[in-house]
């Protein structure tokens, strides 16, 4: 067995590896950023090594100096998380060559899935439905665009290194074509180093499914069935459930079979997942199942698998990176009830769910759910990272009592200091279509209004709950919470003049200028281009007038929430 695994990773995820590799009687080694210094999962490893400051690419993405801090502690296996170097096939190449153990998939099955368009490629060859598209080397924007006009609108643009939704444009006619081109582009550079794309039929009325797999080092694979990860913004997942409602026995046998195929025709080691597109717009009976793409890791919502299964994912990827083959067989693996997963975010839905950063003042959750956070009271949220603060799981009989769990879950949580999505959250757990299992990947844009109404919290009351789940993160959060029954206030009178002065929502980059001093515009308008934790926010102009002034320039680093624009009246 391992005995110590370093974790190339932070956050949430970190405290996760940690936990179970404590329980396995396996040492653990921290990595740390200057910005995370203080960070609980920090504490709790056996170890804890610095790498430098908070930007990523001067920390938690420095291979070299990870390996090295790997061979100073001893350690025998480094366990990637996801993101960061999780899917780094030269990473889990240079591991293997330095004698340390990568707990993950070799690096020719990251390389075979890592591109887009070379796994599409792949899948077609080993008889998996693939979503039609164009995949090849020609970029040029002639070519590119006729490809489009081909498969027909609306049609995906997508980075053939992406992924988490980053690097993907919808775009609905042939005249907006170029300008999502180049952001895509833009933006595929600027996360993954490649700014090459695919282009891929857009599927109406899709749902998004993903099939868990396990492949151990004598070419066995099983599946842990299937999670719905359809309720998306900007192209990433919001809520997570498994099993997904509403399929006919037919279609998952058709997902898990596929999965099982996709898999094998890599020789797959370690966990993955399997993301296929379910086209729920046609006439026929059952959905046409296309595969979408393979995540080479462990995924943010594997805690709905775990509580389905009763299955710890973390356990079995140090079990088969050891060597030791699959725990279970297929037909030993059960499931049982329904779980649900939701991510709380530092973000404001009423601004298309715009990141927020700031100090977390106060922060407390249910003790009947289980919870995968890393922030406490007193945290801050950087421009640094992923601006999650939190993962909410529940796990019940059935899909009905899992929501009502959820709910009341969610009521118990409180947070305070920054805008975050939990008001959004309350609101779609109650959602009565979702509810129905009547869901795609449209589904939070076609209820946007619902959604984002107001709501508040009246007098909050003390409740007194008993820890009951799967995963206690101890002396994390208090045992009394605030909660109450949600209401409407009031429609609250609003002021009928708006600031023309635009502020930066966060520090970013500058990538572009859309207006100069002395434009005329319109409520609307494009003003620039932000980008921020690895994704572009288009600012526009809050109202019609004139471009009196502009304080910045293209490809400026914001350090700070400033002034950026300043918009007067109209004359």
């Amino acid at each position: 067995m391992i005995k110590k695994v370093l974790i190339a990773n932070r956050g949430e995820i970190a405290r996760r590896i940690i936990r179970t590799a404590q329980k396995m009687g396996t040492e653990t080694v921290a990595v740390y950023s200057d910005a995370d210094k203080g960070a609980i999962y920090v504490r709790e490893a056996s170890q804890a090594f610095r790498l430098g400051p908070p930007p990523s690419q001067q920390s938690y993405l420095m291979a070299d100096q990870i390996l090295e801090i790997a061979k100073e502690a001893g350690a025998d296996a480094i366990h990637p998380g996801y993101g960061f170097l999780s899917e780094n096939a030269e990473f889990a190449q240079k591991c293997r060559d330095n004698g340390i153990i990568f707990v993950g998939p070799s690096s020719e099955a990251i390389r075979a899935m890592a591109l887009k368009s070379e796994a599409k490629k792949r899948m077609r060859e080993a008889l998996v439905p693939v979503t039609p598209g164009y995949e090849d080397e020609d970029q040029s924007l002639e070519t590119l665009v006729l490809e489009a006009k081909s498969i027909g609108y609306p049609v995906l643009i997508k980075a053939i290194a992406g992924g988490g939704g980053k690097g993907m444009r919808l775009v609905d006619c042939e005249q907006s074509f170029a300008e999502n081109l180049l952001s895509c582009q833009r933006e595929a550079l600027s996360s993954f180093g490649d700014d090459r794309i695919l282009l891929e039929k857009y599927i109406t009325k899709p749902r998004h499914v993903e099939v868990q797999v396990f492949g151990d080092q004598n070419g066995s694979v099983v599946h842990l069935y299937e999670r719905d990860c359809s309720v998306q913004r900007r192209h990433q997942k919001v809520l997570e459930e498994a099993p997904a409602p509403g399929l006919s026995e037919t279609t998952r046998q058709k997902l898990y079979d596929a999965a099982i195929k996709a898999a094998k025709a890599i020789s797959y080691e370690g966990a993955g997942t399997i993301e296929f597109l379910l086209d729920m717009g046609g006439d026929a009976h059952e959905p046409s199942v296309y595969f979408m793409e393979m995540n080479t890791r462990l995924q943010v919502e594997h805690p709905v698998t775990e509580e389905i299964t009763g299955i710890d994912l973390v356990e079995w990827q140090l079990i088969i990176a050891a060597g030791q083959p699959l725990p279970l067989s297929q037909d030993e693996i059960k499931r049982n009830g329904h779980a649900i997963e939701v991510r709380l975010y530092a973000e404001d839905p009423e601004n298309d769910f715009l990141p927020e950063i700031g100090l977390i003042s106060s922060i407390g959750f249910d003790s009947g759910a289980r919870v995968e956070s890393a922030i406490a009271s007193g945290d801050e949220i950087s421009p640094y990272y992923d601006p999650m603060i939190a993962k909410i799981i529940v796990h019940d009989q059935d899909r009905e009592h899992a929501f009502l769990k959820l709910s009341r879950s969610l009521i118990q949580t409180h947070v305070s200091g920054l805008k975050t999505n939990l008001g959004f959250l309350r609101r779609l757990s109650v959602h009565e279509e979702l509810r129905s299992g009547n869901l795609d990947t449209g589904f939070i844009a076609r209820h946007q209004e619902s959604l984002l109404l107001p709501w508040a919290d009246p007098k909050p009351k003390i409740v007194h709950t008993q820890p009951n789940a799967f995963d206690i993160l101890d002396g994390f959060w208090p045992h009394q919470h605030p909660v109450g029954p949600l209401k409407r206030p009031q429609r609250l009178e609003q002021s009928e003049a708006v600031s023309g002065d635009v502020m930066a929502p966060m520090p970013g980059k500058i990538i572009d200028l859309f207006v100069r001093e002395g434009d005329q515009i319109k409520k609307g308008d494009k003003l620039l281009t932000l980008s921020a934790m690895k994704i572009e926010h288009t600012l526009k102009a809050p109202k019609s007038g004139t471009i009196t002034r502009i304080t910045v320039s293209k490809d400026q680093q914001l350090h700070n929430r400033g002034l950026l624009v300043v918009i007067s009246d109209e004359e």
